[in-house]
């Protein structure tokens, strides 16, 4: 793999372990903002296997869904199966709690169910 390359799904990992970062951050303490750290567990998982596909010269579109990303990724890691529910429990978490409607953030329990899953997309052997 060339310098580039590698360089740039770096990239993609560092820009993941930010958005793991700053979702612990704004969850924490007395006034916590679990709609937008629920947003940046999202993105860490999308960031990560975007990532993982650059390594692997793969090519990809422009967006949010974890799950066609992770499928676009099985051909040359089928271990990634394991990691659809994950990304079926993320992939929302897109766009969800980030405008106004019916439920305006989510709860501490689903917000800890989004940060595991965020964790393990993002845990699973996916430094270059």
């Amino acid at each position: 793999m060339d310098s580039a390359t590698l360089e740039l799904a770096r990239g993609w990992l560092v820009k993941a372990q930010h958005d793991l970062a700053a979702a612990r951050k704004l969850a924490t303490g007395p006034d916590p903002y679990l709609d937008t750290a629920i947003y940046h567990c999202q993105q860490a998982a999308e960031k990560a296997i975007k990532g993982l596909l650059v390594v692997q010269g793969q090519r990809f579109e422009k967006m949010h869904n974890i799950q066609i990303l992770i499928a676009q990724a099985l051909p040359f890691a089928p271990e990634l199966e394991r990691l659809l529910e994950a990304a079926e429990r993320l992939t929302p978490y897109a766009t969800a709690f980030r405008y106004p409607g019916e439920t305006l953030e989510p709860d501490r329990p689903e917000f800890d169910a989004a940060m595991a899953a965020a964790n393990e997309i993002y845990a699973t052997e996916l430094e270059p």
